[in-house]
């Protein structure tokens, strides 16, 4: 694994915790050899991963359009900034510089941002395992949530088990480089479009 696209809060959040965590994980990414790739932010969590890896002689490409770049502070002390004209550039470019995906805790964008690639995953448009970090059970709720999905039908105990997650950076990156595809697109799946069917 080369690269791990990282998708943070532009907010450090309301406990030190979170800034403690995504130096943690910028330290593993550093020491296994992985680069970062995200936002491309100078403030919140984002700034706050960017900036250690940095620090610590690793690799970060960022990603920022330009109606954030002034907005979110773009960083200028990565490896590399790509500039982008919007949104959906800038995620489809994250996703195709990196070989894995984990989510820290983040508002509305971080989430869109996660089941974006989930979806992606369950439709087989690529087979990149997705992590959450779960930091300090910030994430408990929406893990409850996705198992609620499987026990109302939509969506399969297989398809759930896209969205890992870990407590601890080192098992979280230990996680993602041990990761396999085994899962299939449903729309590959003979017994799985049957039951899409009334």
């Amino acid at each position: 694994m080369k690269s791990i696209c990282v998708y943070c809060g532009s907010s450090p959040g309301a406990s030190p915790v979170y800034a403690e965590a995504a130096r943690a994980l910028a330290g593993q990414m550093v020491q296994e050899n992985i680069a970062l790739v995200y936002g491309g932010g100078n403030v919140g969590l984002m700034g706050i991963v960017a900036s250690e890896v940095m620090r610590l002689g690793g690799q970060a490409t960022g990603v920022i359009p330009h109606a954030l770049l002034d907005k979110e502070l773009g960083h200028h002390g990565l490896t590399e900034l790509h500039v982008v004209k919007d949104m959906h550039e800038r995620k489809a470019l994250m996703a195709e510089l990196s070989d894995g995906f984990i989510a820290m805790p983040g508002g509305m964008g971080t989430l869109e941002e996660l089941f974006e690639v989930l979806t992606w995953a369950q439709l087989g448009f690529h087979a990149k395992p997705v992590a959450l970090f779960n930091v300090d059970g910030f994430y408990g709720l929406l893990i409850a949530f996705m198992e609620h999905m499987v026990t109302q039908r939509f969506v399969s105990a297989e398809q759930a088990l896209l969205m890992m997650h870990e407590t601890d950076a080192v098992a979280l990156i230990t996680r993602l480089q041990q990761f396999t595809p085994t899962y299939r697109s449903k729309w590959h799946d003979p017994e799985a479009v049957q039951n899409l069917l009334p």
